[in-house]
C-alpha cells in the first residue's frame, strides 16, 4: 500500500501536467485563427464539460451527482474558473499586454504564501525563495530585459490583472480547503463558464467561426488541454498534492510556452531566455525539494 508520501507526491505530479498544458496554450491558442476570446471560452469549457461527463460515466456514477454541492464550492469554482478569464481579458483591453500579464502572474506566489493559512501547511523559507526565483524568471521572460513602464492611464487594467492573479491564487486554495469535493465537480464550474462566457461574446464580440480544420483542431486541442483537461489535474494536485511546489513550479509555464514557441519557429532563442530558464528551474528545484527527496527508510 502506498505511503501518505508516495500519494502526496503522484498528486503533485498529476498536478504539474496542467503547468505542461498551460505551456502549449499560446501556441494553440495562435493556430485557432482569429476566433474572439469569449467565443473561445465557451467553446473550450464546453469540451471541458464533456471531459467531466466521460469520466463520471467511466466510473459508473451519474455526472449531476457531482452538482449537488454547498453554495460556496460553487462559488469558489466558477468564480474561479471563469472570473480569471472574464479579468484576464479585461486587464489586456485596458492595459499593455507585458504589464498585465507580469502582474497577473502573480499567482503562484501568492499560492505559495497563502498556503500558510491552510491546516497542515507549513511555509518554509525555500518555498517563498523558490516562488521568487520563479516570478523573477519569468519576469524576465516578459519584459524581454527591459524596464517596465506603469502607466496611471491604465490603472484599470493593472486592477484587473490584479484580480486575475488574486481569483486564481484564491480558487486554488479553496480547492484544497474543499477536499472533499470530487474533481468530478470541475466539469459542472465549466459547464456553468462556458454559460457565462455566451452573453460575454454577444455583447462584447463578433462571432467568427474556425476557419478550417487545423483551426477546429486547435480549438478541440484547447478544450482537452490548457482550457479544459488541465483544470481536472490542477485540482487533484490542489486537492492531495504538495501546494507550495507546485505554486512554484507553475512558473514554468510560461519558459516552456516560450521553448515551444521556439521549436515552431515562432520566438528567438537568446540569452534572455536562457537566463529565465536558469531562474524559473532553480526556483522550482528549491520549492520542491520536499517533493524530490526519497522518504528515509524506516529504522530496523
Amino acid at each position: 500500500m502506498p505511503s501518505d508520501q508516495a500519494r502526496r507526491r503522484r498528486a503533485t505530479l498529476i498536478g504539474f501536467t496542467a503547468v505542461l498544458m498551460w505551456a502549449v496554450l499560446a501556441l494553440l491558442t495562435a493556430l485557432s485563427g482569429s476566433v474572439p476570446p469569449f467565443q473561445l471560452l465557451a467553446m473550450t469549457f464546453a469540451i471541458a464539460t464533456g471531459i467531466g461527463v466521460v469520466a463520471s460515466i467511466a466510473r459508473g456514477t451519474s455526472p449531476l451527482s457531482h452538482l449537488r454541492q454547498p453554495w460556496p464550492v460553487w462559488a469558489t469554482g466558477v468564480g474561479g474558473l471563469f472570473g480569471y478569464h472574464f479579468f484576464y481579458f479585461l486587464a489586456l483591453r485596458n492595459a499593455p499586454a507585458v504589464e498585465a500579464s507580469l502582474i497577473a502572474y502573480l499567482w503562484p506566489l501568492l499560492i505559495v504564501v497563502f498556503s500558510a493559512l491552510l491546516p497542515g501547511e507549513r511555509l518554509r523559507w525555500f518555498h517563498v525563495t523558490g516562488a521568487l526565483l520563479g516570478l523573477a524568471g519569468a519576469g524576465l521572460l516578459v519584459t524581454k530585459g527591459a524596464s517596465l513602464d506603469f502607466d496611471d492611464r491604465y490603472t484599470l487594467g493593472y486592477l484587473a490583472a490584479l484580480a486575475c492573479a488574486l481569483i486564481w491564487s484564491s480558487y486554488s486554495i479553496g480547492s484544497r480547503r474543499f477536499g472533499q469535493v470530487p474533481t468530478d465537480a470541475v466539469g459542472g464550474f465549466c459547464a456553468a463558464a462556458a454559460i457565462l462566457a455566451v452573453p460575454c461574446h454577444l455583447l462584447f464580440e463578433t462571432t467568427v467561426w474556425p476557419a478550417g480544420w487545423i483551426e477546429w483542431l486547435a480549438v478541440l486541442a484547447l478544450g482537452l488541454g490548457p482550457v479544459g483537461g488541465a483544470f481536472f489535474t490542477w485540482d487533484i494536485g490542489m486537492k492531495r498534492g504538495d501546494i507550495q511546489a507546485l505554486g512554484a513550479a507553475a512558473y514554468a509555464a510560461p519558459l516552456l510556452s516560450t521553448l515551444i514557441l521556439i521549436a515552431a519557429g515562432l520566438a528567438p532563442l537568446n540569452g534572455i531566455v536562457a537566463a529565465s530558464c536558469l531562474l524559473i528551474v532553480t526556483g522550482a528545484v528549491l520549492a520542491a525539494n520536499e517533493v524530490l527527496r526519497r522518504p528515509k527508510a524506516p529504522a530496523p
